[in-house]
């Protein structure tokens, strides 16, 4: 989490560290295993605990997932606390300072800059309103209760006996814990919607190609979605009275038109005019918004900056980051009953976003509704994705434009709003900062939202000469950058957590949507009686001009939002005829569906692979069982290597030693298993076809930190080969220079270079001259020449013999703590972090251990859990985690899970009684004190 600064103090901490190591088995050894083993949680015996009205059971199995067994609701999730804390404190800590802006009070003043930034977004105090305002008295009363029992395992214990990291923490810092409060589990929400925020980054990326590429250069790199190949999830339907109605029967479904708030919000929602927007044909409107972008191309690019570097805690984003999840009706399953499999996509870290646990009400009813199991977030009572005794479900991104920049005119303490000048809201904040003096700043806001552009020196001015359009304001000193946020906006998502954990039936599942209002999400639903469904909820917002793909102009109301889509006209679906439904973040409806949600979506490459695959099985006849279930979420396949690889092999090559690595891809078939050559030459030549053909086309801002290429020697005169024969590369990293810039590689590239590979003459295949190639002046120049750069950098990387290639040495995983692990002293971070694994998989693969081709072929996203669910039987479930559920380096549990997730292997997921008897490791009793 600590980001791009060091800290400092911490190799005061690496110096004590390493003489503490250098004591071999004297002070040192016992000082190391008797930190770690002071925060080891207690799993069996009893536990005293005040307010409790009855004792609550907690059964561990050998992996530490624990199933919790209460009398009441309020025991529960007192129990559900206590257990999160055990396990996960310092993960909970750091989370809730870092939704707070709070990170400067534990890791001094390298946090500073990113406190700003999170305070002037507000997410606690959003969550705060939420807390007093909106979430239900029994929503309140669980949190409350989830507060008591952290605050009750944290009560009489030191730092180090809460976690190895406080004791580190403790050499440069008095840091001392403080009690849990409920509104902290509300504020992570805020954490995890930024995370799935949607469009932000295409808004400003394509800002930025305004006035340096042509319009069809821009639409070239932003192809529309392509429906006639990449089904949507919902197949037809249409609005009528006001409500969604889907293709097939529904008959005997509640018509939910009207019932509770229409957004989740408490207020009721606007819908603009039919189109949801002045320019839902994906055109802009506003003159002279498109012409100011010229001259704000320095605080978007400074400010795209900015977003990169929020904390790792959150995980890296990009357009290749989503998720998988489908479902299977009985029709075509051996069980005769459901099937749903779901993998979330997130960035990687240790521990694992994830933490698996079940909660049971000794008897359910009215007062105790609970029997659910599945994955849980530490800090937040409930759980997220799973099932209970009748229903599954599962989540993917849904993609929706929730937020939108705009410009902003300032002047003198006010801005311009429709012709006149108004003031500015402004509040101070004061940030304490540990081994340092408090730092005061303003934050200013608008009707828009706060202004993001005050947050960087070089956000807050303009270059002098930049040109705006006549119907753009005189851009004085520049232009601000203010942002609209739908979790900005404070709503009801918390009590949708606990409304999905008790649903029985589909209208009850559909009722706990309308309150999911952020982040938006892809709802899949499965039951006990066989029928299947999906959808889509979320605060969704209306625009009256504008259509949300690039900065619109604040000084003009008519780009306002008039509301959010009314719930009733939200997409959804249920036992479609197809028997089976697959959100994977490609389109949720066809280019029909009167309201704007997106134009971003992911292009559907790892959708139509999990249709393709359920179709190969049931096409004639066929069942698909659990394995096949496995099968689909572990599958490889490279889909736009289908398409790139006949043309790789047509194009000639005359030098036996690039030839040699162009025949690992005859008779290759397009799998990424980790032992595979073909796999790393293949995605090898696709990262350098992304580099040249586009990486010096492309604005230098429109880039990614770090990214490291292998380049020949600038120096003319140092051979080209070593002694061995190699060619001699050298690594260049960090540059922001467009020479350097180029794209992630997600699916939206794959969809350009397939369009582009049928115009061969087309002017993205030049590529300039260098010192050992002529320019490409067509498709299959520039193709020989990325087959060349690849062979000379994997023979850097992996060795001249290409028998020994594999692309799981070059596509490794690591796990690391996000905080000390990421920035503290060599000791500290060999304590915390594991790895390197080798994986198979890839980018917009099912398997999706996405890498970013502007940075290399190391992991930075993955299958954050892997879960498939029979509603069969449930016994039959399975599941298998990131890392393990402990938190605490050197538990049995801290990676026990791991090798079995890289191997693509489950855990079986234990249900009934009888089932969670026979795994039970451990159990510990919780009793009521006093």
């Amino acid at each position: 989490m600590p980001a791009k600064k060091s800290l400092r103090r911490f190799r005061i901490l690496g110096i004590v560290v390493v003489l503490l190591l250098l004591a071999g088995f004297g002070y040192g050894t016992w000082w190391s295993v008797a930190t770690v083993r002071a925060s080891f949680p207690q799993l069996s015996g009893e536990v005293t605990m005040d307010g409790l009205s009855a004792p609550v059971t907690v059964e561990r199995d050998a992996y530490g997932i624990p199933a919790l067994t209460g009398e009441t609701a309020e025991d529960l999730f007192m129990a559900q606390g206590f257990v999160h804390a055990q396990d996960r404190f310092w993960e909970m800590d750091v989370r809730r300072h870092l939704t707070a802006g709070r990170l400067s009070e534990m890791f001094g003043d390298s946090q500073v800059s990113t406190d700003i930034f999170l305070r002037t977004l507000g997410w606690r105090d959003i969550a705060q309103r939420e807390y007093d305002e909106l979430l239900s008295e029994d929503t309140k009363r669980y949190l409350r209760a989830y507060a008591d029992g952290v605050n009750a395992y944290l009560a009489g214990r030191s730092g180090k006996e809460i976690s190895v990291e406080y004791a580190a923490l403790g050499f440069v810092s008095d840091y001392t814990p403080e009690e849990w409060d409920p509104v902290d589990s509300v504020a992570w929400l805020k954490a995890m919607a930024w995370d799935l925020r949607g469009n932000m980054e295409d808004e400003i990326d394509r800002a930025l190609l305004q006035g340096r590429l042509s319009q069809e250069q821009i639409d070239d790199l932003y192809p529309p979605y392509p429906y006639e190949r990449n089904r949507p999830i919902v197949d037809g339907g249409e609005i009528t009275d006001g409500a969604y109605r889907p293709s097939g029967d529904t008959t005997g479904l509640a018509d939910l038109t009207g019932t509770g708030d229409e957004d989740g919000t408490g207020e009721e929602t606007g819908t603009g005019d039919a189109a949801g927007g002045g320019a839902a044909d994906g055109g802009t409107d506003d003159e002279g918004a498109g012409e100011a972008l010229d001259g704000v191309a320095t605080q978007l690019g400074s400010l795209a900056a900015t977003l990169d570097d929020i904390p790792a805690l959150l995980g890296p984003y990009g357009s290749g980051i989503g998720s998988n999840s489908w479902v299977i009706s009985g029709e075509y399953t051996t069980t005769g009953r459901p099937l749903l499999a779901n993998d979330p996509h997130l960035g990687p870290s240790m521990p694992s976003i994830w933490y698996q646990m079940g909660l049971r009400c000794a008897e359910v009813s009215e007062e105790c509704p609970f029997d659910v199991a599945g994955f849980t977030f530490s800090g937040m009572p409930g759980v997220i994705i799973g099932h209970n005794s009748t229903i599954a479900w599962g989540l993917t991104n849904l993609g929706a434009d929730v937020s939108d920049l705009y410009l902003e005119r300032l002047d003198n303490g006010r801005y311009l709003r429709d012709g006149e000048m108004i003031p500015y809201r402004t509040r101070t904040e004061t940030i304490s900062v540990a081994g340092g003096e408090p730092r005061e700043f303003t934050v200013r806001s608008t009707e828009n939202g706060p202004i993001l552009s005050d947050r960087s020196d070089e956000l807050s001015n303009v270059g002098e000469h930049a040109p705006v359009g006549s119907t753009a304001p005189d851009r004085g000193q520049g232009y601000a950058v203010s942002l609209r946020w739908t979790a900005l906006e404070p709503s009801r998502t918390m009590d949708a957590v606990f409304a999905l954990n008790t649903a029985q039936n589909f209208d009850d599942f559909r009722q706990a949507a309308r309150l999911f209002a952020v982040p938006s999400q892809n709802l899949l639903y499965a039951d006990t009686e066989g029928n299947i469904g999906y959808q889509a909820p979320g605060l969704i917002p209306v625009r009256g001009k504008g259509d949300g793909r690039l900065p619109a102009p604040g000084w003009d109301s008519a780009y306002d939002w008039t509301g959010y889509l009314p719930q009733d006209e939200l997409p959804w679906e249920y036992n479609p005829e197809r028997g089976y439904i697959v959100t994977a973040n490609q389109a949720v409806v066809d280019d029909g569906y009167p309201y704007l949600l997106t134009d971003d979506w992911s292009y559907g490459t790892r959708s139509q692979r999990i249709d393709d695959l359920i179709q190969t099985v049931i096409a004639d006849g066929g069942k698909i069982s659990m394995g096949d279930m496995r099968s689909f979420q572990l599958d490889n396949s490279n889909e736009m290597a289908k398409v790139l690889t006949p043309y790789l092999l047509k194009v000639d090559i005359d030098d036996p030693y690039i030839r040699e690595a162009q025949q690992l891809l005859e008779g290759w078939d397009y799998t990424q298993d980790s032992d595979s050559a073909a796999a790393a030459y293949y995605n090898a030549v696709w990262r350098h076809l992304l580099k040249l053909a586009f990486g010096h086309k492309l604005p230098k801002e429109v880039r990614v930190e770090g990214q490291c290429l292998w380049v020949r020697p600038a120096d003319d005169s140092a051979p080209l080969e070593d002694e061995d024969g190699r060619p001699v590369l050298e690594r260049e990293c960090g540059d922001r220079s467009p020479e350097t810039a180029q794209p992630d590689g997600g699916d939206r590239w794959f969809e350009v270079v397939r369009i582009l590979l049928e115009q061969p003459e087309s002017e993205w295949w030049h590529s300039p001259a260098n010192r050992d190639d002529p320019a490409s002046a067509n498709r299959d120049e520039l193709l020989a020449k990325a087959m060349k750069d690849a062979r000379w950098e994997l023979t850097s990387l992996l060795g001249k013999d290409i028998d020994t290639w594999s692309w799981g040495r070059l596509h490794q995983l690591s796990l690391i703590n996000p905080t000390l692990g990421a920035e503290g002293p060599g000791p500290v971070r060999w304590l915390l972090n594991r790895g390197p694994w080798n994986l198979s998989g890839g980018k917009d693969a099912v398997n999706a251990t996405g890498w970013n081709a502007a940075g290399g072929y190391k992991v930075t996203w993955v299958p954050s859990m892997r879960m498939i669910v029979s509603l069969a039987d449930f016994d039959d479930s399975e599941w298998i985690n990131l890392s393990g559920n402990s938190g605490h380096a050197y538990h049995d549990n801290y990676t026990d899970q791991t090798g079995r997730w890289a191997r693509g292997e489950y855990l079986p997921w234990a249900w009934t009684e009888e089932a969670l008897a026979g795994t039970t490791a451990h159990t510990l009793t919780l009793t009521p004190g006093g």
